[in-house]
């Protein structure tokens, strides 16, 4: 089957849909229209160039030149964790939670993925590394800075009532005990959501993507049913990561509750 080739028109008629909908919230003083379009060519340029780069890394099948690609992604996913959040953690831990807790559980289930499960010859082929990684870290981006959002904003707007139960002899793990499970909960909705619609509500991109190039729909389901455990995983281990570490940096040794580590 022939992959239909898209032309320079269509994605502009797609593209006049999001200026579409940027006009009207721009009308209705949504104040997000600006944020909508950046997004819009952010989406371009980034897309664009990681076609240049794929072709490349593709070409070479260096474990280098994965390795180099793979932690670029991994520092521009913990960049979006940090930027995200209403109240962040200050310095370089807003930057280092984010980013540890996704190195620890996208790269960890995508090693497992490609040595256990899928094992392509080499393990590290780009046609399935990246494409794995990728998904992964922007699943587990996404938990993440739900979480952690949540998390922040909780404590600071419960403070005062934290600090009354510390006073009170409470542990500071007992103290936040009730966000930190809530936060993990908001963390994990977006695979849950996901995972409960798919192939009734939606159809996954990972198997519309490889209908449309002609892979056998039942191969596509296959491949997609893989995707979402392995998503799923990564971002159940990397939202407990974040928010378990997060809830432990608002409290000192002596465990009083340091909003001064927020911003």
């Amino acid at each position: 089957m022939n992959v239909i080739s898209l032309s320079a028109i269509d994605l502009a008629i797609a593209a006049s849909l999001v200026l579409f909908v940027a006009l009207l919230q721009w009308r209705m003083r949504l104040g997000n229209s600006r944020a909508l379009l950046i997004a819009g060519l952010r989406t371009v340029a980034q897309l664009l160039l990681l076609g240049l780069v794929l072709k490349i890394v593709f070409a070479a099948s260096d474990l280098y030149w994965i390795a180099l690609m793979s932690i670029v992604m991994l520092l521009a996913a913990g960049r979006e964790v940090m930027v995200r959040q209403k109240r962040r953690f200050i310095g370089s831990w807003g930057f280092l939670l984010g980013t540890s807790s996704m190195f620890v559980s996208a790269f960890s289930v995508t090693l497992l993925a490609l040595v256990v499960i899928v094992q392509p010859d080499p393990w590290y082929l780009p046609q399935y590394s990246i494409p794995l990684l990728g998904m992964l870290l922007g699943n587990t981006l996404n938990g993440i800075t739900l979480g952690l959002d949540n998390l922040t904003r909780n404590v600071w707007e419960q403070r005062t009532i934290i600090d009354g139960r510390l006073a009170l002899g409470e542990t500071w793990s007992s103290a936040v005990s009730d966000i930190r499970r809530d936060s993990i909960r908001v963390g994990m909705i977006p695979i849950i959501n996901a995972m409960s619609v798919a192939g009734l509500v939606s159809l996954p991109g990972m198997m519309t993507g490889q209908i449309l190039a002609g892979t056998p729909p039942v191969e596509a389901v296959k491949y997609q049913i893989l995707i979402m455990f392995l998503v799923a995983a990564g971002t159940g281990l990397g939202t407990i990561t974040a928010i378990v570490i997060g809830c432990r940096r608002l409290f000192d040794d002596r465990e009083r509750l340091r909003l001064d580590r927020l911003g």
